[in-house]
Formats: C-alpha cells, sequence, structure tokens
C-alpha cells in the first residue's frame, strides 16, 4: 500500500492512518460481499489479517496492534459476528506481526518471502485464537474443527498473501 501512494501522503500520519482506515472499510465490505464467490468449502482468505500485517510491518508494533484492534472490531460489526472474536484474534495478531518491523525496510520486507512467513504466523495465532472462542458453543471438537478451518484459512490466507508481496517486489524494481 505505501507504494501506492506518493510521498506527501506518506509524510503526513494523520493522512496515512485515515487512507488506512479506508482500506480497511473497503477490504471489510469486499470480505462480506465478493469473498463468498472465491470460497473454497466455507474457507476463505483473511484479507483483513494481510491488511494488519501490512500495517505492522510497515509503521511498528503499536500501530499494527491498534490496526488489528480497529480493524477486528470494524469486521465483527460489519459481519455480525460475536463482538470482540475478531478484536481480540487481529490484535495479538497484529502485535505478533509487529515484532518484525524495521525502520526503513517496509519495502524489503514486504516484497520478500519474509511477509508471507509473518503472514503464515500471524494467520494461525490469529486463527488459534478466533477458533477458540467461536467453536465453545458447538458440539464439534476444538482439535477437528481447528485442523479443517483454521489450518486451511492460514494456508488459504498465506496464498493470498503472495499478490501483496508481488506487487511490492515489481514497484520496488521499477
Amino acid at each position: 500500500m505505501n507504494a501506492i501512494f506518493d510521498r506527501e501522503i506518506l509524510a503526513k500520519p494523520t493522512l496515512r492512518y485515515l487512507v488506512y482506515a479506508v482500506f480497511a472499510l473497503l477490504i471489510s465490505v469486499i470480505h462480506g460481499t465478493v469473498l463468498k464467490y472465491v470460497a473454497v468449502g466455507y474457507v476463505t482468505p483473511d484479507l483483513l489479517l494481510i491488511f494488519v500485517v501490512w500495517v505492522a510491518v510497515s509503521e511498528g508494533q503499536f500501530v499494527g496492534t491498534v490496526a488489528g484492534f480497529l480493524s477486528g472490531l470494524l469486521f465483527d460489526v460489519v459481519s455480525k459476528d460475536v463482538l470482540g472474536t475478531n478484536a481480540l484474534a487481529k490484535t495479538v495478531a497484529g502485535f505478533i506481526a509487529g515484532y518484525f518491523f524495521k525502520e526503513g525496510f517496509n519495502a524489503q520486507i514486504i516484497g520478500s518471502y519474509r511477509f508471507i512467513l509473518i503472514v503464515a504466523v500471524a494467520a494461525f495465532v490469529h486463527n488459534l485464537l478466533y477458533f477458540f472462542f467461536y467453536v465453545q458453543p458447538m458440539e464439534v471438537t476444538f482439535i477437528s474443527f481447528f485442523t479443517v478451518y483454521g489450518v486451511a484459512t492460514t494456508l488459504y490466507t498465506t496464498v493470498v498473501a503472495v499478490f501483496p508481496m508481488l506487487y511490492v517486489n515489481r514497484r520496488r524494481d521499477i
């Protein structure tokens, strides 16, 4: 995303955070309307999680954690899910992804295989937390439910994260 903006917007944190908020809102709407057409079974990639990892790697741990909380809360409201489950899971994912922040190296990290690995780790932790709370009222064991949905969602999200990685990699080479 940072490659999309010109240098003037990047220099102003208020405008940059406003653009992040607009992206989070658009991704939430896309997730709720369009992703059902690319679902494999009932599994869809978590685009908001990729966005949270992007923000955490670009801006740092604190901003990634806040972005995770706000985007998770937004998605909970938009999707009419149990309020707070996505917020908690994405907050922890943003916190973990923020460990990989290095000042001035965000394009190198996002444009390489490291971004895929960060998304995979963050998605695994996110899904572990999310499905732990999600499966409680069900009559299915946590292990079987997480294996079917959590691991599949982690893999699908990781595969989709290849696209922003390739985009940044190409922009960096230009």
